[in-house]
């Protein structure tokens, strides 16, 4: 990131509230601080996907008096009576109520659309968002499949629409200033990066039957184009992570974030080869299908990316329940959300004797800010200014780490050392790259041959 850039995400922060703020953040407050925006002045919104963090997307752009949202569109009713008398508490009237998605899209007032459904909708979502010339806020990771994240990437290039990926962390400050440290060289030779999460508070999915779908949720639009099966409730809200149809597990919904940085501060691209070890190790006989355990390694030139997560336990990697480190010959710097530090190399004089420094420790830098109102904000002045080149996550960030993860996964499904062939844009094993694909059910169409369009 240069220097300019770092500044100003900087000095945005001071304005912030503390990391979590945007999460957390009370509907009440919100009234208190937006302020009247003439209609010539507004960035009217519609959110698809209401229930997780597309509505936290929401409640952070909403900090921002310019920003109206006229339109909500779920699956499920209970979710939209929610999320409306959430809005009511800010004195925000009751949006637009859609089903269907499409037909938000048609809404010619709608300016931005923020996609926060299960991954296996981003594709179709985006591009139909390109195509009805909508900016897009779409949460991560961008896609289910290397096919889906391949589309996506041409749509957007192709168009003149601002498309923001919700990997906020390339908004946070410290995250900056410890990539900014990382190029220093002052590490040496970086020879390893890791990252890690350890979800401690995740427990088992218990067995559940199938049942009848609930009252008021549209179970054929939300499956979409994923594969047809009877209602579970393992399969809907939040859970559908941990199954194939839907995600990938956390490799996808943590590892996106986490990756994205060892490979920003890496400047790496696709690795030479992937493997990885894992399953269900700590509730081997629950509903979950993608591995609770699980450890990736990633062959580079002249150094290795290595991925771990696991659930039920949070004392990971440093005492950290997540994070990113970079292990040079002289240091280790280890960033996650709370801040980075520098923990220094020894360097051996001896038996019996007192081991020197290779450099100095740093000590811990604390986050400031909030990175998702830091993120959300620079979405929206990305929106007005029509300058996609001041994005911090742009479609490529996003398609970066989602590849990635994705080929992660797929070296755990294989059982193998898989090796990538980067020119090809696929691995040099035809098991492998059959798990590349994706696969559209129930009459929905993989958006191969969609044409983008542009809105002046």
């Amino acid at each position: 990131m240069d220097q300019n850039r770092r500044n100003f995400i900087k000095k945005s922060s001071l304005a912030a509230m503390g990391t979590g703020a945007a999460f957390l953040f009370p509907m009440e407050l919100l009234a208190a601080i937006r302020k009247k925006v003439g209609p010539n002045d507004r960035i009217n919104v519609g959110l698809i996907g209401c229930n997780g963090m597309g509505f936290s997307d929401l409640r952070s752009m909403l900090k921002m008096s310019e920003v109206s949202v006229i339109a909500l569109c779920d699956i499920d009713d209970s979710v939209l009576a929610k999320r409306t008398e959430d809005l009511a508490k800010a004195n925000i009237k009751k949006p637009t109520w859609y089903k269907d998605y499409r037909k938000l899209l048609e809404n010619k007032d709608i300016d931005v659309v923020i996609i926060g459904t299960p991954d296996h909708w981003h594709c179709l979502l985006l591009t139909d968002a390109l195509q009805a010339g909508k900016d897009a806020y779409c949460e991560k990771p961008i896609a289910n499949s290397v096919q889906e994240c391949n589309i996506m990437l041409n749509a957007v290039q192709a168009s003149d629409r601002m498309v923001q990926i919700g990997q906020w962390q390339r908004s946070q400050p410290h995250f900056a200033d410890a990539i900014d440290f990382v190029r220093t060289g002052k590490l040496g030779e970086i020879r390893l990066s890791k990252a890690w999460a350890y979800q401690g508070w995740m427990k088992s999915v218990p067995v559940l039957p199938d049942a009848p779908v609930p009252e008021g949720v549209d179970y054929e639009m939300w499956l979409g184009p994923a594969p047809k099966r009877p209602f579970n409730p393992n399969r809907f809200h939040f859970n559908f992570r941990w199954f194939w149809d839907y995600a990938g597990g956390l490799m996808t919904d943590w590892g996106v974030h986490l990756l994205d940085y060892s490979l920003y501060g890496m400047e790496a691209g696709t690795p030479n080869s992937v493997m990885a070890l894992g399953g269900n190790f700590a509730y081997p006989n629950d509903a979950a299908e993608t591995p609770d355990t699980l450890q990736t390694v990633y062959e580079y030139d002249g150094f290795s990316i290595l991925w771990e997560h696991a659930t039920g336990i949070s004392n990971g990697n440093y005492g950290r329940d997540h994070g990113i480190s970079f292990i040079g010959n002289n240091g280790t710097l280890v960033l996650d959300r709370n801040g980075w530090e520098v923990i220094a190399e020894e360097e051996f004089k001896g038996w019996g004797k007192t081991p020197g420094k290779r450099m100095e420790d740093v000590p811990l830098q604390k986050s400031e800010g909030s990175g998702l109102d830091l993120h959300t904000t620079n979405f929206i002045e990305a929106v007005k200014s029509r300058d996609a080149s001041h994005l911090n996550a742009p479609i490529k960030v996003g398609y970066d780490a989602a590849l990635v993860a994705h080929l992660g996964n797929v070296a755990y499904k294989t059982g193998e050392r898989i090796y990538w062939d980067a020119a090809a844009g696929q691995f040099k094993e035809s098991d492998a790259n059959a798990l590349l694909q994706a696969h559209y059910h129930n009459g929905w169409k993989l958006p191969v041959k969609q044409k983008i369009s542009g809105r002046g």
